[in-house]
């Protein structure tokens, strides 16, 4: 195993279990595009390369089912695992935000959404977060106009205010924590540069390092960008390192892509057998 790959397991080893966060990221990165549904096996054979017993992944696969993240059918002793509906929609709404984010035309204006207190507002925080939307205050949410609202929050009271005077700029300001997530695509690039300078010297990684280093770039990238609302440039600080951060995981992800790739057509299975080949987008991801 290279070293620098190494390395970002090792910091995965030093940071609070997430086994159940790396299990959605390799269904959202790597199996959806796939058909879909994955064997048990597969999955515990990714594990053993972060040193994850087999008997955590499995906690994890039972919890994630029981929270109505994952569904299981049995096949004689064999246990097969898909995204249910509500973990595929939450995917499918993350996609673009992860490798496709659209440019946001800033009008002057944004979208101010007012939840009250009860179900809904627990219901449609996350999915708001993901949107790219941000909170200055409980059940007060922001957004440049024109974001998408997420259906949890169609029960909001919506309205759409200007931000050129001084009260609203400062409204926006408050509404994301630009620092902390500056902080962290800077943390992410310092710990994947060095994979990024291994690839860059043509240095061969196996089908499994490559697989391993795929999904572990995406699950340290979506913990960042999934928080950044991707704002118009008009409204970043100067020398914002988000621009930076994707153009790093997209050179690194596309120099990883065709290995990985070759390890879940050896390793990958479903019900029906080996997994189908993945579609154009995959290859569409990050501009590729």
């Amino acid at each position: 195993m290279p070293q620098p790959l190494a390395r970002i397991i090792d910091q995965l080893k030093g940071e609070p279990s997430r086994t159940g966060s790396i299990v959605i990221t390799v269904f959202g990165d790597a199996i959806v595009p796939r058909g879909g549904s994955v064997w048990l096996g597969t999955l515990l054979e990714f594990f053993k390369a972060l040193d994850i017993d087999s008997g955590v992944v499995r906690t994890a696969m039972s919890r994630l089912a029981a929270d109505g993240w994952l569904e299981r059918e049995k096949v004689g002793r064999n246990s097969f695992y898909r995204l249910v509906k509500r973990g595929r929609q939450t995917f499918d709404a993350a996609t673009k935000h992860i490798y496709d984010p659209q440019p946001s035309d800033w009008t002057g204006r944004f979208e101010l959404l007012l939840i009250g207190n009860g179900g809904d507002r627990d219901a449609s925080r996350d999915a708001l977060k993901n949107a790219g939307f941000g909170s200055p205050l409980p059940g007060v949410w922001v957004a440049p106009s024109g974001v998408p609202i997420p259906v949890e929050a169609a029960s909001a009271i919506r309205l759409e205010v200007s931000a050129e005077d001084d009260s609203g700029r400062r409204l926006l300001s408050e509404s994301w924590p630009l620092d902390r997530t500056a902080d962290a695509y800077l943390k992410f690039m310092k710990t994947f540069e060095p994979l990024r300078n291994w690839i860059g010297r043509r240095a061969r990684l196996s089908d499994g390092d490559a697989f391993t280093a795929r999904i572990l770039l995406i699950h340290y990238y979506r913990r960042v960008v999934l928080r950044d609302p991707l704002l118009p440039a008009v409204l970043l600080p100067a020398e914002w390192p988000g621009r930076a951060a994707r153009q790093l995981c997209g050179e690194i992800y596309r120099g990883l892509l065709p290995a990985s790739e070759q390890w879940l057509d050896r390793h990958g299975l479903n019900e029906n057998g080996p997994l189908p080949a993945a579609g154009v987008e995959l290859a569409r991801r990050f501009g590729g």
